[in-house]
Order: structure tokens, then sequence, then C-alpha cells
């Protein structure tokens, strides 16, 4: 009756405390560490284990978030989760077909402020918020270049255009953790 999640709340540490993430090839191609909006500071694998309950050995490069958590332990324990920002990832788990998420979105008033939206293939990024002047949207297509090499952003207007409404619609001003210059109270 036990299930079991293992899992991480962000990538690769920076190289501290004995760390070494080039000489273990911790992110492998994708860009960025720890503190990063970038693939490599967020993409962490997710391994569930419930016997009898959810098929062995299967993989999913399902897009999913901490937030799906709650919601998918509620609903293998027989109750619904209302009124939170997760989604049950019980279907995709037991196997069964399941919609991909719209989208995933992030921000950190840290390093500067950054934002980023994942959505499909594509991964919006903002970096330097605090402090930048004009503020510039990075657009990656994650197949095609899951490194996140070459910004196609210009290429992409309505994506772009599309993800930055996302970003204006899910950013909630904090002045305990400002964003962008003006939030701070």
């Amino acid at each position: 009756n036990t299930i079991f999640v293992f899992t991480s709340d962000n990538g690769t540490t920076h190289d501290v405390g004995g760390a070494d993430s080039k000489f273990f090839d911790s992110v492998g191609e994708l860009r960025g560490l720890k503190g990063s909006l970038y693939e490599g500071g967020i993409r962490v694998p997710m391994i569930v284990s419930w016997k009898n309950r959810i098929p062995a050995g299967g993989t999913s490069d399902r897009v999913a978030g901490f937030e799906d958590i709650l919601p998918t332990l509620v609903e293998l324990a027989g109750g619904k989760a209302d009124n939170v920002d997760g989604i049950s990832l019980v279907q995709a788990l037991t196997g069964a077909p399941q919609e991909e998420r719209p989208y995933l979105y992030r921000e950190y008033p840290g390093y500067g402020g950054q934002q980023m939206v994942r959505a499909g293939n594509w991964a919006a990024v903002r970096q330097d918020l605090a402090r930048a002047k004009k503020v510039k949207t990075e657009l990656y297509d994650l197949v095609s270049d899951p490194g996140q090499l070459h910004d196609v952003s210009a290429d992409n207007p309505e994506v772009v255009k599309r993800l930055e409404d996302i970003m204006a619609r899910e950013h909630r001003p904090s002045p305990l953790f400002p964003l962008f210059p003006g939030e701070r109270q």
C-alpha cells in the first residue's frame, strides 16, 4: 500500500560542497544549473513506484511540476484536490492517455529576476528582470535545440507573444519577492 516518489526541486547544484557537475556531466547537453530557469536548472527526473498499481518499467517525457504531486497523491488516495494549481498525473502514471499540460510557469526573484514558460516544445526565458531597461524574451525549440543554444524569438513572434501573455497573467507582484523594479515597497 506504499507509493514511492523520488524527485528533486531543481536541477544540478553549483559546484560547491564537493559537487563537480562537469566531471559527472550532471546536466548533459542542457543549459543552466540550480537557480537558472534554463532546462539544466529545473529539469529533473521523477521516479514513482506503487506495486500492482503503477506498471513497472514505464517511461514518459511528460512535463510536470511539484504542484502536480499534491493532486496526484490525493487522487491516488481516492480523493479530489480542488482549487490547486497542479494537475493530477494519475492517468500518465497508470499508463492511460493523458492530455498534455497547457504550460508550466516559473519565476525566481533571485539572480536578477527570471521568468520561464514551457508550452509544448517551446521554452520562453527572461533574465535580469530587476535591472533590465528593456525586457528580452528568449525562445527555444526544445526538440531541435534541447541545450537552448539558439534563440529563435525573432523567427516566431506569435509564439513569443503567446508565452509573454502567459507570463503576464501568471505573475503575482510581491513586495517580499519583487521580480520587476517598482514591486518592492
